[in-house]
């Protein structure tokens, strides 16, 4: 791949992990000020250490782990026909779901609702075969039954996907519905994950911020104007309006106003976008999260502070170059490894 590609490839992991640890100490606190500046010094709802990153980042990896590690195997059967099609093999989203169970009882500091009933009903079926199918039938079953299913826990965890296949939207999209409906059956938690993650693949392969509009066409017909709508919306009003973003909606919101109402370029950019999103209030840790995947799938691993690049680190034991090394890996990897 181009040295830029894959710098900004590096970046997906890194950016959200930055982003996720730059908002811990700020959740659900009263929210900052424009004068004030947010720092990595840990506390939270952990508590965390300085550096720290938090669940959001932890579920990313988890995800980019399974993308990673994964090995062609033409025999397997592939997964995801229940969510539009056929894109990822059975066994990756198998390892995604027992990545998650493993993290839900052996790593997970905090944890959503949504998440913690999903895996909790999913947990029987740990280290079986169609462990992923267990956990999609029980966030299906969950939001069948009119619990509310839009939260921003997906969301928050799409980066990576956005890796799987660089150079084409419509797989792209399709493994980020399937992903996001491993824990999150409503299809506002599907939609969102599909334009952010448009906006990741577009940012590493091309450069640029255009693809979470671009993404807007991958979704079902009728649901395009209200999704130009709300991006409209982000981008003339501050992160702050969008609040709460426990919701999956205004999550997407106050990250997207976040980057597109701070300007600069490079690192300029990607330290005021990510203390700009912090400043969005309530859920910091993963509206920064989400803004961090974005600015750093388009300025690059090489566009984040010294500083930061020092401190950050979290569950299970990656620090930053860890993240940009797990970020390289999913990027490089054939179509055909994850497909099976």
């Amino acid at each position: 791949m181009e040295p830029q590609r894959l710098d900004r490839a590096a970046g997906v992991l890194l950016g959200a992990a930055c982003g996720d640890a730059l908002g811990v100490p700020y959740e659900f606190a009263p929210r900052l000020h424009g004068d004030q500046r947010p720092e990595m010094i840990g506390g939270g709802l952990g508590p965390y250490r300085p550096g720290e990153y938090s669940d959001d980042t932890q579920m990313a990896a988890c995800i980019a782990r399974a993308l990673a590690e994964a090995d062609a195997d033409p025999g397997g059967e592939a997964s995801g026909s229940e969510a539009g099609g056929a894109v990822l093999s059975g066994s990756v989203l198998d390892a995604a779901a027992e990545n998650f169970l493993t993290w839900r009882f052996e790593g997970a500091s905090d944890i959503g609702n949504q998440t913690r009933a999903v895996l909790g009903a999913a947990a029987p079926a740990r280290g079986a075969p169609g462990v992923a199918e267990a956990m999609l039938a029980a966030a299906h079953e969950r939001y069948d039954s009119g619990v509310p299913s839009a939260g921003n826990g997906s969301l928050m965890r799409t980066g990576p996907v956005g890796l799987c296949f660089l150079d084409d939207p419509q797989p792209t999209a399709d493994a980020a519905r399937l992903v996001s409906r491993l824990t999150h059956a409503d299809p506002l938690a599907e939609e969102a994950c599909v334009l952010w993650c448009e906006g990741v693949r577009h940012a590493v392969a091309e450069g640029g911020f255009e693809g979470v509009r671009a993404g807007v066409d991958l979704l079902p017909v009728n649901r395009r104007d209200h999704w130009a709508a709300r991006l409209a919306e982000a981008e003339e009003a501050p992160p702050q309006a969008f609040n709460p973003n426990g919701f999956v909606v205004t999550a997407l919101q106050a990250a997207w106003s976040a980057i597109t109402t701070t300007s600069g370029e490079g690192a300029e950019h990607f330290v005021a976008a990510l203390e700009n999103a912090v400043r969005a209030g309530d859920d910091t840790d993963t509206v920064a999260a989400i803004a961090g995947a974005l600015v750093g799938a388009r300025w690059g691993a090489s566009a984040v502070p010294a500083r930061w690049r020092s401190s950050v680190h979290g569950w299970p034991g990656l620090a930053a170059g860890d993240l940009e090394d797990l970020g390289r890996s999913v990027a490089r990897q054939p179509a055909s490894a994850l497909r099976g």
